[in-house]
């Protein structure tokens, strides 16, 4: 691994075992256990193996549905899931054959993956429903057809122009919608603390960055791509991605021509930069709120990972080295690098670890003073088991600065003060390894003042220091000091450091 930023944040995924019951737990999936079991030499399907229309009230009798006058479109799809997900096995009738039914249609039978649902393992079951998510996911981006006779042509062909779908651009953009939902729920600090509104989500993917106040056309373009969202995500929440609050049924009267409710700026404004103007939670409410569940994050992770998108995952790194580790959250938020550290370390012994990540530390590349800022927070974490490998780096030039702070934060008995050069040479590794991370400015200025304040001279000394990031370092505390002389003197060390090197 480089190190370089990925392109996520990394997600926190509940256990696999805690997943696959949120998945067995979904009602379509539900749904589609019952019809799976349901199925028989009796059961009757299409060319495209589905339920026949006159089956459809028995279907949705089974699902307890017979009442619910969408209980034959909620038992059709929740068949279609056990079709594709294997667990019905669909025999199709004979095209020419003595035994051919007489109605031409083909028969169903349980499906191999149904035992495999039901006492497989978690990741069989979690396999399983990814496959369901890919199939519920075809199903909310194919075309709305209010009235198929009019695709019908004089000839008798369906014309599929006459609907204006672009299957590709459809899947694109359901795609960035559920993207920019997992990146609001994964960003630490930045994720929202409830779900997000509908006209927000929809804007985020229509409004450009740069764009002041929305144009009418815009305001129209969010309304109605809110509206597919809404649709949308109704067939997701059965299969347990979402939990979603669908929009108001008396927002969706028609105002004048228009069939989508208006959108206006302050609800488009919840997800963004700027604050928000206020708005009345009960009127964002209206407008559909949408969240990813547990099982929505992984879902959605698994189809990034499947495009290629480097979207990682706390305890990704736990079974791989050291080098691996220090590189890989490089550049994680806090908290989630702790978590990944506290994972890696729960497998191994100590002393083991803590000599493999001091290895891993050293380097006199871009990345060092980053891999040894967090070798540094790693050792932290450790007990006194890791002191004997600790001590074998005291007299290294690049990791006895380190090992010195360790142990002195544990009162270690023996340690070696250090050498003037092994002071400045950390001082600028640590301010080289903040600068990295863009961490807190002012903390970044208070540790500036700190290290100029506690040694008179500083700047004559550090320009000397062998350490590549020496000038970037001086140039910084020259722009972050706060008094101007300090900083002019800062500058002229970065330059001397220049012109020696």
């Amino acid at each position: 691994m480089s190190g370089d930023r990925p392109t996520l944040p990394p997600v926190r995924l509940n256990s696999e075992a805690e997943l696959a019951r949120d998945a067995l737990s979904a009602p379509l999936i539900a749904r589609a256990v019952r019809l799976a079991r349901w199925a028989g030499p009796d059961t009757r399907v299409g060319a495209g193996g589905e339920l026949v229309e006159e089956q459809l009230p028995a279907a949705a009798a089974e699902l307890g549905l017979a009442d619910d006058q969408d209980g034959p479109a909620y038992a059709s799809e929740a068949w279609r899931v056990a079709v594709d997900t294997g667990l019905v096995d669909v025999q199709d009738a004979p095209e020419a054959s003595g035994d051919e039914d007489e109605d031409g249609t083909g028969t169903a039978s349980v499906g191999e993956n149904l035992g495999v649902l039901t006492a497989g393992s978690p990741s069989d079951v979690l396999a399983i429903w990814l496959d369901a998510f890919d199939v519920v996911f075809a199903d909310a981006t194919a075309p709305m057809i209010d009235d198929f006779a009019d695709l019908v042509g004089e000839d008798g062909e369906i014309d599929f122009e006459r609907l204006e779908w672009d299957p590709e651009e459809e899947a694109d953009f359901l795609e960035g919608v559920l993207g920019n939902l997992y990146l609001l729920t994964v960003s630490e600090g930045g994720a929202p603390e409830g779900p997000v509104p509908l006209p927000a989500l929809a804007a985020s993917m229509i409004v450009p960055d740069d764009m002041g106040e929305p144009t009418d056309d815009i305001l129209e373009q969010v309304s109605d791509a809110m509206m597919r969202l809404d649709d949308q995500f109704r067939l997701l929440e059965p299969i347990g991605l979402v939990e979603y609050e669908p929009v108001d049924e008396a927002l969706m009267a028609e105002v004048g021509d228009e069939p989508a409710p208006p959108v206006d700026e302050a609800l488009m404004a919840e997800v963004g930069d700027e604050p928000a103007p206020p708005v009345d939670d009960e009127d964002v409410a209206r407008y559909g709120m949408v969240r990813l569940t547990p099982l929505g994050l992984y879902g959605v992770r698994a189809r990034m990972l499947e495009a290629g998108v480097d979207a990682p995952a706390v305890g990704d790194l736990a079974d791989k080295g050291a080098d691996a580790l220090l590189d890989g959250i490089a550049y994680f938020p806090e908290l989630s690098a702790r978590a990944e550290t506290e994972q890696w370390l729960a497998r191994r012994q100590p002393a083991d670890a803590a000599s493999e990540l001091l290895a891993a530390a050293r380097g006199d590349d871009a990345g060092g003073p980053l891999r040894r800022l967090h070798c540094q927070q790693a050792l932290a974490l450790t007990g006194a088991s890791a002191e004997p490998a600790v001590r074998e780096v005291l007299p290294d030039p690049e990791l006895g600065g380190l090992a010195r702070v360790w142990l002195a934060e544990r009162g270690a008995a023996d340690v070696p003060p250090p050498s003037e050069t092994m002071i400045f040479w950390l001082a600028i590794d640590t301010i080289a390894a903040q600068l990295a991370v863009e961490g807190d400015l002012e903390e970044l200025q208070e540790l500036v003042e700190g290290l100029v304040g506690q040694h008179s001279g500083f700047f004559d000394a550090a320009w000397r220091v062998e350490h590549p990031a020496t000038a970037d370092v001086l140039e910084a505390m020259g722009r972050l000091h706060p008094d101007k002389s300090t900083a002019k003197e800062a500058r002229k060390a970065a330059f001397k450091a220049r012109s020696r090197v």
